[in-house]
């Protein structure tokens, strides 16, 4: 017995569906081939030089408040920490990595809260005090010279006071950036950090 006009439109129906059920389960892996053969994606490289984690975890530095309240950069585990070191007299480059290190956490928007700015003085001097109102925020710890200098790794004839460092939550030095840093480029290093962390 023949089909009828029904059962025929219901039999196209339901081949029809088949076929779209079909055509969005491989739409992805269609996508997938498309993007890695047509489109060939870049590699994407970090700004900043990696540094090993498990090689630079955070050694004893003699850390102090500025009062000589004894510390250390524990305090701070859990947080994603911006890091410079420069003695107490910050001059024109120091003073410029402490407004990127600001500038730079105010653009993770709601990120932010997970960063800390650590700024490590070398000497025994007190920074001046309007230095410390326009960084309001930054956390200021006097260390050891010559204990930050061994831990702090830089390129051949580089200088640890003019690179901007990270250590990640769980305590370990993990990027370093180039001197005079652009922080475009740092930020989405940082950007692309926080994403991809589930801690701190």
């Amino acid at each position: 017995m023949p089909p009828t006009k029904q059962a025929s439109k219901e039999q196209r129906s339901g081949r029809w569906k088949l076929l779209l059920i079909m055509a969005v389960c491989a739409a992805p892996l269609l996508g997938s081939y498309f993007a890695y053969y047509v489109i060939k994606p870049t590699g994407r490289t970090n700004y900043g030089a990696l540094i090993d984690p498990r090689s630079y975890p955070i050694p004893p530095l003699g850390a102090t408040t500025l009062d000589g309240k004894p510390t250390d950069l524990g305090a701070f585990r859990g947080k994603w920490i911006m890091l410079l070191s420069a003695t107490a007299n910050c001059g024109s480059p120091c003073q410029k990595t402490l407004l990127a290190m600001r500038q730079l956490r105010l653009m993770q928007g709601q990120e932010m809260e997970r960063i800390e700015r650590v700024w490590l003085i070398t000497d025994g001097r007190a920074p001046a005090a309007v230095l410390m109102r326009e960084f309001e925020g930054t956390r200021v710890l006097r260390v050891q010279g010559p204990a930050l200098q061994a831990w702090l790794p830089v390129e051949a004839g580089g200088n640890a006071a003019d690179r901007l460092y990270l250590i990640d939550p769980r305590g370990h030095l993990m990027m370093r950036f180039p001197k005079d840093a652009d922080p475009a480029k740092v930020k989405n290093d940082i950007a692309r950090l926080l994403k991809a962390s589930a801690i701190g």
